[in-house]
């Protein structure tokens, strides 16, 4: 037993390790830019352990520093985090088997655990919800030992934050390449793509991605069918 646990620790460490390096600095990025606004390690911990949602703690730490009515920092955070509706759809039924482990599942869903579990193929032998709940909690993890590191890091050392929250946007370029060279198709990856390309266009970087969204759930909704066949090929 004791044997088999290790051996699915050790499965999804394997897995989660892109998503470490990239947590790491991300992290790390966050709990600069936190001790830079006069938050320090402290903070970053338990921001990362209660809130946990990526690009929203870079907003955040605006809000903190501005003092912003809850009000507000409650609509933003719904309409950033509106995307994890659609994410979490597709992966309900799987939650609610991981039984007392379910609300954390639903918790933990960032973009990147979102995309590891999409292509996980758990070996025979290995319990499914075990490993997607240790990948979750490795990718927290990995999350808040950095955000902790920033903050103790940017107290003894002056950093240029200059352009240092873009490190989001890059983790994401390598996840989606990584599933681009993994994907039996492409029509989902290019479907979402082109979907975000046209509403960064007609609506700007501010309402174009719950928009976008929507249209790609729709599209790829009606082509499933085709993509189920390109898949088995």
């Amino acid at each position: 037993m004791i044997r088999n646990r290790f051996k699915m620790l050790r499965f999804a460490f394997l897995q989660s390790v892109p998503v470490m390096f990239g947590y790491l600095f991300l992290g790390t990025a966050f709990g600069i830019l936190l001790e830079k606004a006069g938050f320090n390690f402290i903070w970053a911990f338990f921001a990362s352990l209660t809130v946990y949602a990526g690009s929203l703690q870079f907003v955040i730490v605006s809000f903190l520093s501005a003092g912003t009515a809850l009000t507000t920092v409650a609509l933003m955070s719904l309409f950033i985090n509106s995307r994890h509706i659609f994410y979490g759809l597709s992966f309900i039924e799987n939650f609610k088997k991981t039984g007392k482990a379910y609300p954390y599942m639903v918790f933990s869903l960032t973009d990147e655990t979102y995309s590891i579990l999409c292509s996980l193929q758990v070996p025979d032998g290995m319990n499914y919800n075990t490993v997607i709940f240790l990948i979750a909690l490795l990718n927290q993890c990995y999350w808040i030992i950095g955000s902790v590191l920033g903050g103790l890091v940017g107290q003894m050392i002056p950093f240029d934050v200059t352009g240092i929250d873009f490190s989001m946007t890059a983790l994401f370029v390598v996840i989606f390449l990584e599933q681009w060279k993994t994907s039996e198709t492409h029509l989902p990856a290019l479907t979402g793509f082109t979907c975000s390309i046209l509403f960064l266009l007609l609506l700007g970087p501010d309402r174009f991605l719950l928009p976008s969204l929507v249209a790609t759930v729709l599209l790829l909704s009606v082509c499933k069918p085709f993509i189920k066949i390109k898949e088995e090929k």
